[in-house]
């Protein structure tokens, strides 16, 4: 027996913005032939033209599967950062024409790109070396957008960095940073995000007091990291005013895993094989979006106006499966994304492409 629940019937459409978007990271899960950047070593002398004959190939398949947003690797451009390797960092500027020719098909079809870089970007560290290389890599993928042409919405994700022991100095340092070090270009690509152990929402709207930067809200860390008990709502609108007029903002979504793993451990002085039980940690992010929190979430966000970025673990496939969810369970929440009743046959044939389902346990 199938799984399929009966649809409700979706509200009439209003008039107003644009519908929301859903987007994925990197990897496309949906057509493994489909490389997210020049996976070569150095010895192969690999290319950010490489990487974008691979992501215009991927803006073929996000058009057919009518997916408008994506986060591109922040590998895209091998070694052009790489301090010892200094045949690899002209290769942004060698790629001007590539990156054009990119920006103006991802422009034609509507889909926003993005950065997330590393973790190893870090602009609160005590260490300048690691400071220096961090905003050298930010460069980096800055200036791939600007010769994209994209416009303020095409932005580079990061994180406020480590506490080193002291959360306010390392605030501090992270203002001191935008303020003194930064680039202009950088500046205007940058969004900052709390995290789910060290930083929380209140954390980067201090930050943006200081600064200015805009802010990214991520549903699960906000779960995760919340020490003075804020309200989600309230905090998400913070969030979102952060960004100018005429600025679509985007959050982050993902559910916390949930399976238990069976592993086999040694046991102390008897070096036997013993199997124990692992449970997930909350801060591990599920394979897919678990489409009842995320349909809580959007009731709670009615009326705000943003994009969402999916952080789910299969990528892709954890969208294609989530729209016909929503239109089978919440329909005026997916009408927000611009999905219409009329669209879930085509919706659903699409998730039964990619995707078989489990025999239902109560048939």
């Amino acid at each position: 027996m199938s799984r399929r629940a009966p649809r409700q019937q979706a509200p009439a459409r209003p008039a107003g913005p644009a519908p929301l978007r859903l987007g994925f990271p990197v990897k496309f899960m949906g057509d493994p032939e489909i490389k997210s950047n020049d996976t070569r070593r150095w010895q192969q002398n690999p290319h950010l033209k490489v990487s974008l004959e691979y992501i215009d190939r991927g803006l073929d398949y996000l058009d057919k599967h009518d997916i408008r947003m994506y986060r591109m690797s922040s590998d895209l451009a091998p070694y052009a950062t790489h301090p010892d390797m200094p045949q690899f960092h002209s290769m942004v500027r060698d790629s001007d024409a590539e990156l054009r020719a990119l920006g103006a098909k991802a422009r034609r079809l509507g889909i926003r790109l993005s950065f997330h870089p590393s973790q190893y970007i870090v602009l609160n560290s005590p260490d300048d070396a690691l400071v220096q290389k961090s905003i050298w890599d930010l460069s980096s993928q800055a200036e791939m957008l600007d010769r994209m042409e994209l416009g303020p919405e095409a932005v580079m994700v990061i994180h406020v960095g480590g506490t080193y022991g002291d959360r306010p100095s390392a605030n501090a340092r992270w203002v001191e940073t935008w303020q003194k070090k930064l680039p202009e270009h950088v500046k205007r690509r940058l969004v900052l995000e709390h995290d789910d152990l060290r930083f929380s929402v209140s954390d980067i709207l201090w930050i943006h007091e200081h600064t200015g930067v805009r802010l990214i809200f991520d549903h699960q860390h906000f779960w995760c990291l919340n020490p003075d008990r804020l309200d989600m709502r309230q905090s998400l609108e913070r969030v979102l005013r952060t960004w100018p007029e005429g600025q679509r903002p985007k959050v982050h979504f993902s559910s916390p895993r949930t399976e238990m793993r069976e592993m086999k451990r040694k046991e102390k002085g008897t070096r036997k094989l013993k199997t124990v039980f692992v449970a997930p940690v909350n801060t591990g992010h599920a394979d897919f979006c678990n489409p009842f929190e995320f349909i809580t979430f959007m009731r709670l966000a009615e009326g705000l106006e943003f994009d969402v970025m999916l952080e789910a673990k299969v990528k892709d496939l954890a969208l294609i499966r989530l729209r016909p969810d929503l239109l089978r369970y919440a329909p005026d929440v997916a009408l927000r994304f611009g999905l219409e009743p009329s669209a879930a046959p085509a919706l659903e044939a699409e998730e039964d492409q990619v995707l078989e389902e489990e025999a239902d346990a109560g048939a």
